[in-house]
């Protein structure tokens, strides 16, 4: 109670400061956590992935989720009262490889545009058709084709494209240590499939401009790297990591290399490939959670973050004393925000594009959530610092519209400004949701 007084007392006190005009407000989701109807789709690797057991921790599937493919109307219902700008939500693959997938984003984006919310699509975000492989370089432009036949689609009402989501993780996640979708542990010899990715989006990226699209970005999972201290070890180690999680991704695509040492741990035509995977984008979209706390390797298995880190890797992760932690564990670090985008503004220069933040959010239970109402609260704020500090920043998305299926967690932690009843799928917008309808009705 103390806690709730001291939020509500601060936000009466100091409103949310006002971005620029024009900044775009926004909430975000993805096809395979909410949409269901999984009968009405080709099948991917996160259905064969949940199909083996002991791979969700509650031994949950996505096949009916929130079922937002049959309630989509009652759900841009919710975006039009909350008031945002923009949706930002995945297209399957999968789904559109069915007959009558295209048709399912046809009238979703005619919903939405009718109801005066932007649609912003994400082009891939994890749910890769289970036919196709990442280790494989065909699945890149087999990506353009089906990019190119979306745009076709849907090219004449959606103006904001977004390629890929979070490459990092499916790589890291999916293919390095096997939690996720597909299950493998390949550890550093799953750096094709960052490779691949990153050529499936420039070829996207060329295939959206063939199309006529002029305002094209990916969205990169992001956040600052500490040392655990400053003893050699754990800043060398410190440094590995912040090549992996925030440089792997960006330098390619903002200065069309490779970081030190990496270029040549990649496939043979890697080099050559370059050229594409640098086409310059409109925005540079940044996914924000928190920093992480990293030292030299302890030499034994750790579990982080519902993670298990296997003792070879060349460092450890290591708990961030001394904050706040969400339900699931994560640290609340508003202030990393602010750190990350100014570093990347000092990092890239002038070939950093306009940043837009296109996820940020936070697990934790009940429909008053206050715990969440403060830490938007903060990470707003943080943000703002950051344009103060010059970085051109043009957007935010909330992670999440919906509680969801939050992959190898199953449907034990909730993301959503509204509630889902998982038995009935009633919906019920939490307090952060009022919250935010009304920050979104007093900005300038």
């Amino acid at each position: 109670m103390i806690r709730r007084m001291a939020i509500d007392e601060r936000g009466a006190q100091s409103p949310i400061p006002q971005f620029p005009a024009g900044f775009l407000w926004g909430v975000s989701t993805s096809a395979h956590q909410i949409e269901g109807a999984a009968d009405e789709r080709e099948r991917s690797v996160w259905d064969a992935f949940t199909a083996e057991p002991g791979r969700v921790k509650d031994g949950s599937t996505a096949d009916v989720a929130c079922d937002h493919y049959h309630r989509y109307r009652e759900d841009v219902a919710l975006l039009a009262d909350l008031g945002v700008d923009a949706y930002r939500f995945s297209v399957s693959w999968p789904r559109v490889n069915h007959p009558e997938g295209l048709d399912f984003y046809d009238r979703l984006v005619d919903e939405l545009c009718a109801a005066g919310v932007r649609p912003v699509p994400t082009l891939f975000h994890w749910d890769l058709p289970v036919t196709l492989d990442w280790l494989e370089r065909d699945t890149a432009a087999r990506f353009a084709e089906y990019v190119s036949v979306v745009a076709e689609r849907l090219g004449d009402r959606v103006k904001k494209w977004i390629t890929l989501n979070e490459p990092a993780e499916h790589t890291l996640l999916g293919h390095a240590l096997g939690t996720h979708a597909p299950g493998r542990q390949l550890l550093f010899d799953a750096l094709p499939v960052a490779h691949h990715q990153l050529l499936a989006h420039g070829l996207a990226v060329r295939a959206l401009r063939a199309a006529g699209a002029t305002d094209i970005g990916i969205a990169n999972s992001h956040g600052p790297t500490w040392p655990a201290s400053e003893e050699p070890a754990d800043l060398e180690a410190a440094g590995f990591y912040d090549v992996l999680l925030n440089r792997l991704f960006a330098d390619p695509l903002l200065l069309g290399r490779y970081p030190e040492g990496i270029g040549e741990l990649m496939p043979g035509d890697a080099e050559a490939d370059l050229k594409t995977i640098s086409e310059p984008l409109d925005f540079y979209g940044v996914n924000y959670y928190a920093p992480t706390r990293v030292g030299a390797p302890q030499g034994t298995e750790i579990e982080f973050g519902g993670i298990s880190m296997p003792a070879e890797l060349p460092f450890s992760v290591r708990e961030i004393e001394g904050v706040p932690t969400t339900d699931f564990g994560w640290p609340v670090v508003p202030e990393g925000l602010t750190e990350l985008l100014t570093g990347f503004r000092e990092r890239y220069g002038d070939r950093l594009p306009p940043v837009v933040v296109t996820e940020n959010g936070c697990s934790y239970e009940g429909i008053d959530d206050q715990e969440r109402i403060a830490y938007l609260d903060g990470h707003i704020r943080a943000l703002h610092r950051a344009v103060e500090a010059g970085v051109d920043v043009r957007g935010y998305f909330v992670w999440s519209l919906l509680d969801n299926f939050e992959w190898a967690e199953g449907y034990a932690r909730r993301f959503g400004l509204v509630h889902v009843d998982y038995e009935s799928l009633k919906r019920t917008p939490k307090a952060s949701y009022g919250w935010l309808r009304d920050v979104l009705r007093t900005r300038g």
